[in-house]
């Protein structure tokens, strides 16, 4: 058996589908508490790929009991995803689901002999440190300088060996919490696992916040005609982010489940790099483009005091373990969203806003 946790999720939900059409005899099982608005939509798509869901989360160790099944493999999507999360509400939700229950589920492998597959982020970089790299401004985004000796840079990106000392957002700190429990449990337990870093992940399903699924909310909005601001670094929406399509993360991860015995161990950085990546005001021009909508964007006083101007995963490390490579590029993955949400425009408009 696989087990997806936050399997009813835009992408455990996007992964379970996927792995099932490869692998049909398989049992997939998903499980997921239902928090995010939208999520509950997936429940359908679920059970029409015969995929088995479980109402369940990962903070409670009596909903993580799996005496029937032997689980092969735990691919551990459970997150609040959120960066602005701990900002301004509890922090309490946080930290118990990205921390005290990537314990659990590691505990469930212990228990099965299982393998670890774990979705962590970019975030785990300190912005402090990123954002200290020079850049310049060219008309529509920031554009990284060449010959900087920063270990871990380059124009290819941030890879593996950047520095992890410094400020990253309650978010980024769980999740870099989490990845250095992994490690300890894998060697102590003989538990195989692989870290994932991911960059900005975006595609059909993601029910996108503003802060979280950037790319699809911002679709949304120019689909639904709503209002939208830039923020941050002088409210231009010249941020710059990689971007990669799920189809391209669920096609890595069949890849690692299929190789983890050769690759136990490993972090990698995994997003769009440098053949996928764009700034908001990039997005918003194609967004105008495909849905046809003008939207006059404001500019926003907010502050985000954990935000980015640019970030670019080098993913050299993880296309040569494992023969990958993305196939989406921005204005491909901003379409595949657009035809998602015409086709389901009365669903969406009264689950999501």
């Amino acid at each position: 058996m696989i087990l997806i946790t936050g399997g009813a999720g835009f992408v455990g939900s996007s992964i379970a589908i996927y792995l099932k059409k490869l692998i049909s005899q398989s049992n997939i099982t998903v499980l997921d508490n239902l928090k995010r608005r939208g999520s509950e939509l997936n429940l359908i798509r679920l059970k029409k790929n015969k995929i088995n869901f479980i109402h369940g989360d990962i903070r409670n160790t009596e909903d993580l009991k799996f005496k029937k099944n032997k689980i092969s493999t735990i691919i551990e999507c459970s997150a609040e995803p959120s960066v602005l999360a701990g900002t301004s509400d509890e922090l309490a939700y946080l930290f118990n689901t990205n921390l005290t229950g990537t314990i659990n589920c590691l505990n469930l492998a212990k228990q099965h002999n299982s393998n670890f597959i774990f979705l962590s982020s970019n975030r785990v970089y300190p912005y402090t440190e990123i954002n200290k790299i020079k850049f310049f401004e060219s008309e529509n985004r920031f554009i990284l300088k060449e010959n900087q000796k920063i270990s871990g840079f380059s124009l290819n990106g941030i890879d593996e060996s950047f520095s992890l000392n410094g400020l990253k957002s309650f978010y980024g700190a769980t999740k870099l919490s989490s990845e250095l429990i992994i490690q300890e449990y894998s060697k102590s337990y003989k538990i195989k696992s692989i870290i994932n870093r991911c960059g900005v992940i975006a595609g059909p399903w993601q029910m996108g916040k503003i802060d979280q699924g950037i790319f699809a909310y911002w679709m949304l909005q120019y689909f639904y005609k709503n209002k939208l601001s830039y923020f941050n670094f002088g409210s231009k929406g010249k941020q710059v982010r990689d971007v990669i399509h799920i189809n391209d993360l669920c096609k890595l991860i069949f890849n690692q489940i299929t190789l983890i015995k050769k690759k136990n161990g490993n972090t990698y950085n995994v997003g769009g790099g440098i053949v996928s990546n764009i700034s908001l005001k990039e997005t918003s021009k194609i967004c105008s483009e495909i849905t046809g909508n003008k939207l006059r964007i404001a500019k926003s006083k907010i502050k985000r005091i954990n935000d980015i101007r640019i970030y670019i995963s080098n993913t050299n490390k993880v296309q040569k373990d494992f023969n990958w490579s993305i196939s989406y590029k921005p204005k491909k993955i901003l379409y595949d969203i657009f035809l998602w949400i015409k086709k389901n425009e009365i669903i969406l408009k009264n689950n999501i806003f």
